[in-house]
């Protein structure tokens, strides 16, 4: 073997361990993807039993129920659907109704979400940045005023795109 061609086969032994890392790591963190979805999404596009997804929204009003220990429901909405939830487990301490939040599990058989945790806003302007690009590409939100329209019409969510942060 001459010196060319030793030198076309390391590179292509170097190649070709890149790829198999690059594979085993794209494999390894395929599984750990949680897709942003909101409600309406969820609803049109039925996801499988075991695929994690993140849902966004607002609480809806009323819809809160403390059951017995950490166990909670409640309805996350976009204004368009709204989504029963159920979690198990201590809630931030900014959670309460009419509020943007992040829940991050699986959707059950029985098309409740199934959520192994909660995000609440920051504060009082804050919306998490998913679920206002998902109101902007329905044309439901207005730079710096939040909602501009809901299907009741009677009520005005007020929201700030500035503020990106997660926090409780």
């Amino acid at each position: 073997m001459n010196r060319k061609t030793k030198r076309l086969y390391s590179i292509g032994g170097i190649l070709l361990v890149i790829a198999t890392a690059a594979g085993l790591t794209l494999t390894a963190l395929s599984s750990s993807i949680a897709y942003f979805q909101s409600p309406t999404d969820l609803v049109k596009n039925h996801p499988g039993p075991s695929q994690r997804i993140r849902l966004g929204g607002l609480v809806e009003d009323g819809t809160v129920k403390r059951e017995g220990g950490a166990h909670v429901t409640f309805r996350i909405t976009d204004t368009v659907d709204s989504v029963p939830v159920t979690y198990t487990g201590i809630l931030p301490d900014l959670f309460r109704a009419g509020q943007g939040v992040i829940a991050e599990g699986t959707l059950g058989p029985d098309s409740v979400f199934v959520a192994d945790t909660v995000l609440a806003k920051h504060d009082e302007k804050y919306m998490p940045k998913e679920v206002v690009d998902d109101l902007k590409a329905r044309g439901l939100w207005e730079d710096g005023k939040g909602l501009t329209k809901t299907p009741a019409g009677d009520k005005t969510v007020s929201a700030s795109p500035v503020m990106q942060g997660a926090g409780s």
